[in-house]
């Protein structure tokens, strides 16, 4: 049996461990904090990330933390309506959407590995160094100066990954975006159906607000636990660390001109129970995940900004298929290249889709069809059809062909190209 070392026990880590295991592999997690916590915010695991976990045998743990997503609405900076899809099952998907912390999410995988494989598969507070390969395998060197010798390493540790670093010293960040990213959630009562999930604003006047719902009856009275993600333009360049605190003053007035009725947006900022700040930016596309015995999963291989709700979920796939991978191949250096020959081209063009904007483009295009003015009609302003296409269109993108996406043989304007992405970067009109 193989001895695989895993750098990284987030939710992608974790979740290559138990997909491991499945496999009749037991890997070894090194994780660099002493102590883990229920860090971080919300998270969407959209129908085929929800059919991992299922895959896992932990669908029925995870309805449990979790909450069924229903409806998407985007609304214009007026808090006009523009369009509305069901979700998941809702949607004709075999599998749920659903919203979680992404802390409670973690741990729900963490004490599956626990329960599955041992408490000591995870290691805590070995912050490894640096790794030496050869032709019989790896050995790791942890800043402690102890080391541990494995048959092949997976390096799932994350955006400041210590193994990405090492393959690829010249990895390019290519610079901030200016956008920054406030992330917050709020105990209140809960909205509409309590399960839909709210596109707001105006990209270009007030920025993006997303809001939706990740823990139920939070505080045994009923209310929700709700999930917001704020973008600003033009704001400076922050430290790239999730754990950033703030307080609602920079936002809380933004989306005043918002009237939707169910719900006060303004409230809503300024009741946050915790707020973060985190500064987008780009990171190239690698070219090259797998190097001989050691490889990259998750946002180590592919960081990508965290638009459309695939992050989390696309590391829940790699683990799938590197775990299907090395428990089918027996050379591990033939299986990681086999992986990254099925993972790589694909996920790279998911990070182009989701730098440039991912389904929010919609709202700006609304926004400059309309001059930022409010409309009596939609449809005067951007055809149904049209709205239904970009979509479908970004579905496709993401592995999630809409059931009731019937366009075979009829091909529109694409929005989600490398080409338009990159112009939207530089605020160049792709209509």
């Amino acid at each position: 049996m193989l001895d695989i070392a895993i750098i990284g026990a987030g939710p992608g880590g974790l979740a290559t461990s138990l997909r491991l295991h499945q496999q009749g592999i037991t890997p070894t997690i090194y994780e660099a904090a002493p102590e883990l916590k229920p860090l971080g915010v919300g998270i969407d695991i959209k129908v085929y990330g929800t059919k991992e976990v299922t895959e896992m045998g932990l669908l029925e743990a995870f309805r449990k933390i979790s909450v069924e997503a229903r409806d998407s609405t985007f609304y214009t900076g007026h808090g006009q309506q523009i369009f509305t899809e069901k979700c998941g099952r809702h949607m004709g998907y075999d599998h749920e959407q659903r919203f979680v912390h992404r802390g409670t999410f973690q741990f729900m995988l963490l004490d599956a590995v626990k329960d599955r494989m041992g408490a000591e598969t995870v290691q805590l507070g070995r912050r490894l160094a640096s790794f030496v390969q050869d032709d019989a395998g790896v050995t790791l060197v942890f800043e402690d100066g102890s080391t541990a010798r494995h048959d092949a390493v997976i390096g799932v540790d994350g955006i400041h990954s210590v193994v990405k670093r090492q393959l690829h010293p010249d990895a390019t960040r290519t610079h901030y975006s200016g956008v920054a990213m406030y992330r917050g959630v709020t105990v209140m009562k809960p909205y509409g159906n309590g399960g839909t999930i709210l596109h707001i604003g105006d990209p270009i006047r007030q920025g993006s607000l997303i809001v939706y719902p990740i823990a139920n009856d939070e505080d045994g009275e009923g209310s929700q636990l709700v999930n917001w993600v704020c973008e600003q333009q033009g704001k400076p360049k922050g430290v790239e660390d999730w754990s950033v605190r703030v307080g609602p003053e920079d936002i809380q007035d933004v989306f005043a001109d918002v009237k939707l009725g169910f719900l006060d947006v303004g409230e809503m900022i300024r009741d946050a129970r915790e707020i973060y700040i985190y500064p987008l930016i780009d990171n190239d596309p690698l070219d090259r995940w797998s190097f001989g015995r050691v490889t990259l999963v998750g946002d180590a291989a592919h960081a990508m900004y965290p638009r459309g709700g695939n992050g989390v979920c696309q590391a829940l796939v790699d683990a799938r298929v590197i775990a299907e991978k090395l428990g089918a191949i027996a050379d591990p250096a033939e299986a990681f290249a086999a992986y990254e020959a099925e993972r790589r081209e694909f996920v790279n063009r998911l990070v182009i889709a989701n730098r440039g904007e991912g389904p929010e483009v919609i709202r700006r295009l609304v926004e400059e069809a309309s001059g930022g003015q409010p409309f009596d009609n939609i449809d005067d302003i951007m055809p149904r059809q049209e709205v239904e296409d970009l979509f479908m269109e970004y579905h496709v993108k993401a592995g999630m062909k809409r059931p009731d996406d019937a366009r075979e043989g009829r091909r529109g304007r694409e929005v989600f190209t490398e080409d338009t992405m990159k112009r939207v970067a530089v605020k160049e009109d792709i209509r």
